[in-house]
Order: C-alpha cells, then sequence, then structure tokens
C-alpha cells in the first residue's frame, strides 16, 4: 500500500534529531565541572592548528566553540584580529579573563556554533579545536563555517578520530550515555571522508593529517581523577554508571595509550589536523 504524504513526513519527523533539545542538554552538559582543565592539555593542538593555516597578523580569525580560548588566544599572540565563540557563558567569561592577563583585545562572544551571528564572508580563517565537532546538527554547523569564511580563506580544524585514545574514550563514555538516536557521531569530524561529506563542493582544497599529541599527568589515577572532575561528560557519564564500573573503563583507556616509562602518565592521543581552503 503506497505511503501517504502525512505518513511520511511523519515518518520522517519521527526520526530527525531534536536539535534545539539536544543543543540545550549538550550545553548543560559541558557546563560540568570545569573545561579550562582540560583544555589546557590541547594547547599543542592550537599551536599545531594556528601553524598549519598559517595565520598572519592583521587576518581577522574566529575561533568556533573556543572553550576557554585557548586556540583563539594562540591566534591573537601572532597579533591576528580575534572572536571567539562558545555557547557556555562561564567558559566565554573564563576566557576574557585570560585574555586581559596576557593584555590581549579579542572579542569573545556567547553563541552557537550552529548560527554563527556574523555576517558571510567575514573572516580570513576560522579554527575549531574539539569543539565544532560537538555540534549536534552538523550539516548545519559546517554550513556556517563555510558561509562566515572569505573565499580563499582557510577552515583549520583539529577534530577527535574513531580510533586512538579520542575514538576508544568517547566509546567508552557512548556505553554509559548513549547519543540520541539518529545523531551522527563527532568523531565523523575525524576522517577524510567525514569532512568531505560536510564541506562538499564549497572548498577548493583539504590537507589532512594525522598528529600526536600528549597529555602529561602525575600518573594514571591522577588522569583519571582530572576528567571525572571536571570533564562535563566524563562526569555524566560517571553520575549514570549505576555498578561504579565507568572508572575502570576509562582508567584503562588511559593505560592503553600511555607512553611514559615511569611512574607519571605520557598519554598519546592522536587526532586529525585539517585545512580546508574556502572556493
Amino acid at each position: 500500500m503506497p505511503i501517504s504524504s502525512e505518513q511520511a513526513t511523519h515518518d520522517r519527523d519521527q526520526h530527525t534529531p531534536d536539535f534545539a533539545t539536544i543543543t540545550a542538554r549538550q550545553q548543560e552538559t559541558w557546563s560540568e565541572g570545569d573545561f579550562h582543565q582540560i583544555a589546557r592539555l590541547n594547547v599543542v593542538m592550537a599551536e599545531a592548528l594556528c601553524e598549519a593555516a598559517d595565520l598572519r597578523g592583521g587576518e581577522r580569525v574566529l575561533d568556533v566553540a573556543c572553550g576557554s580560548g585557548t586556540a583563539a588566544l594562540v591566534a591573537a599572540r601572532r597579533y591576528c584580529d580575534v572572536t571567539g565563540l562558545d555557547y557556555v557563558e562561564s567558559l566565554i567569561e573564563r576566557a576574557r579573563s585570560r585574555a586581559r592577563a596576557e593584555a590581549m583585545d579579542v572579542d569573545f562572544v556567547v553563541g552557537d556554533a550552529q548560527e554563527l551571528p556574523f555576517p558571510d564572508a567575514s573572516f580570513d580563517a576560522v579554527l575549531s579545536v574539539y569543539g565544532v565537532q560537538f555540534a549536534p546538527n552538523q550539516e548545519r554547523a559546517a554550513r556556517e563555517l563555510l558561509r562566515v569564511c572569505k573565499p580563499g580563506g582557510r577552515i583549520a580544524l583539529a577534530s577527535p578520530p574513531p580510533f586512538g585514545w579520542s575514538g576508544d574514550f568517547f566509546a567508552v563514555n557512548a556505553k554509559y550515555v548513549p547519543p540520541p538516536a539518529g545523531l551522527a557521531s563527532p568523531l565523523r569530524w575525524g576522517t577524510a571522508e567525514g569532512l568531505r561529506s560536510l564541506l562538499g563542493a564549497d572548498i577548493a582544497s583539504l590537507d589532512i593529517q594525522e598528529r600526536p599529541a600528549y597529555q602529561y599527568f602525575r600518573s594514571i589515577d591522577h588522569a583519571v581523577d582530572v576528567f571525572l572532575t571536571h570533564f562535563g561528560p566524563a562526569i555524566k557519564a560517571s553520575a549514570a554508571s549505576e555498578d561504579g564500573h565507568y572508572r575502570n573503563h576509562i582508567e584503562d583507556v588511559f593505560r592503553r595509550y600511555d607512553r611514559g616509562d615511569d611512574a607519571s602518565a605520557v598519554i598519546e592521543n592522536t587526532y586529525l589536523l585539517s585545512v580546508a581552503e574556502r572556493a
């Protein structure tokens, strides 16, 4: 029997994620703990990203889902005119205080990566370090990156891939806090196929590299404590672990990627560094 147009619309709506509700829940999750204590581990990614994007003094740069401003501040040290955006107000306040401490003039604003409050072609370069990748509506977020980037400009991303420490860590989290039905994995941004699908025909070129980043802790226990105290998604997953096994599973992930040879922990995290030229 043919399906009516009304039934088809209903079925489509049933399978379409409620992006607004998911975004609000994510905002609450990322407000848990103190994400700045995690972002400080990503300085090496931010520096590599700004180098790969070849940021020059005087260029207009946007750091999307900037958290406490790590990549934005690296760009500002190159004398770029920088704007940072995040939807967690407390992180924007932390970013502003960091900029003041370094006497840097960076414009930090509260906003959503899925609806950037900037005109078309506003920036020479658009950056994100483990940020925009978590936007629920990935296609819309990708369109926004492209929209605000000038033709010939660069979109530079440090993304978590579906392998290595990041892939294993987020796989454990998903077992305790399953993602909403129909939502694409943020690890999609950490694959060549995913990036090409998201950025599509609107880019002239795409350079992709796998890079290692190392996180240094006093011990494996210290690494786990840092994440369970400060990282919102880990805090939520731990609370959802009725048997208390979440900590053990996360500890296993950290041990798997520990490259240290003493009591301290040196965690190897492979990430995908990509630079796309806007067509």
